[in-house]
């Protein structure tokens, strides 16, 4: 597990120098599986012709984007090259380039966490997904986000039933000196999370972070117990939890859909989290996520994970994700 990074940001939106440098090069091997695809469409030296668009069509498959995406892409290209609306390739990138963002819009909506009011209760967020996510791993990096911005953080080691999980989240709780609440391995989920609302309503705590055992979505019993867990912290907050957070890895491509269907399907997923950008070239897989997620209520993506650090994990925004995907030369 990676080192957190002690350095404390100024502040959420005042990201360091360097910012869309460190998006771009998380984003590297999407942005080269486009690059090949589309020959020489950013430098702007081929005709607008049927081929041009037939690799573009093919390039943003490639990358995951997904078979409704890409099309509507591609359609909405096409009857604007036949209008003669792009004069050139260098307009048909621009055109690519506000079509793609205009398609994560529905999924842009900030994850709000603020000091808990006199008398109101925690944010119980919990946070979901399959092994090997990075799902224990996001959740340390949170804690120290919402440290780092004055709340009062407790975390919650919910995964009781992989190996070392819960040692794996008490490591980041004495890093970051935040508090944990835990039980032995192999003890019931559900209890765990009980316990730790009950102590964040009588500590004071502002966001109670819950992690919560790894599960496959094709599992129904494991799915079950997932439903009970928020079962069991509604006897104490009927309104918790208030975020469930979904991780993803964006390695995995469209499997991500059948995740989020099923995981939404056992407990209303508020949100997600996509992480390992970085080490794939299905980084595509965000705009399949956006076309799905308007089936389901508009679920927001709230981070990106593009690297290893603290610091590459991202809160997500369309502009200079697709800037990242596409342009050739770095920015600061």
């Amino acid at each position: 597990m990676t080192e957190p990074n002690n350095q404390t940001p100024a502040s959420e939106s005042a990201e360091p120098k360097g910012f869309f440098g460190k998006l771009r090069s998380g984003l590297s091997k999407t942005r080269a599986q486009l690059a090949t695809g589309l020959g020489n469409l950013i430098l702007g030296e081929k005709e607008i012709n049927e081929g041009a668009l037939e690799d573009l069509e093919a390039a943003l498959l490639m990358t995951d984007v997904g078979m409704e995406t890409t099309q509507a892409i591609i359609s909405d290209l096409t009857a604007r090259a036949g209008r003669r609306e792009l004069a050139n390739m260098t307009a048909l990138y621009e055109a690519l380039n506000e079509l793609l963002v205009k398609r994560l819009a529905n999924v842009v909506k900030p994850l709000v966490i603020e000091p808990r009011q006199p008398e109101a209760m925690p944010k119980v967020v919990f946070f979901v997904g399959v092994n090997g996510v990075g799902k224990t791993t996001t959740i340390g990096k949170l804690a120290k986000r919402y440290k780092n911005k004055g709340l009062n953080v407790m975390l919650a080691a919910g995964d009781t039933f992989r190996a070392a999980a819960v040692e794996q989240l008490q490591a980041w709780g004495q890093r970051e000196d935040v508090p944990v609440v835990a039980q032995a391995q192999g003890s019931d989920s559900a209890s765990v999370a009980f316990d730790a609302v009950q102590s964040a309503q009588a500590k004071g705590v502002d966001v109670l972070l819950v992690d919560t055992a790894g599960r496959l979505q094709a599992k129904a019993q494991l799915m079950d117990e997932l439903a009970k867990i928020q079962r069991v912290v509604k006897r104490l907050d009927p309104d918790a939890p208030h975020e469930v957070i979904l991780v993803l890895d964006g390695g995995v491509g469209q499997n991500a859909l059948s995740q989020v269907k099923l995981f939404n399907e056992a407990v209303p997923i508020t949100g997600l989290v996509v992480t390992k950008l970085d080490g794939t070239a299905k980084a595509g897989v965000l705009f399949a996520l956006a076309s799905q997620s308007a089936e389901l209520k508009d679920i927001p993506i709230y981070f990106i994970g593009v690297g290893e650090g603290i610091e590459d994990l991202r809160v997500f925004e369309p502009e200079p994700f697709v800037a990242a995907l596409l342009q050739t030369t770095e920015a600061v």
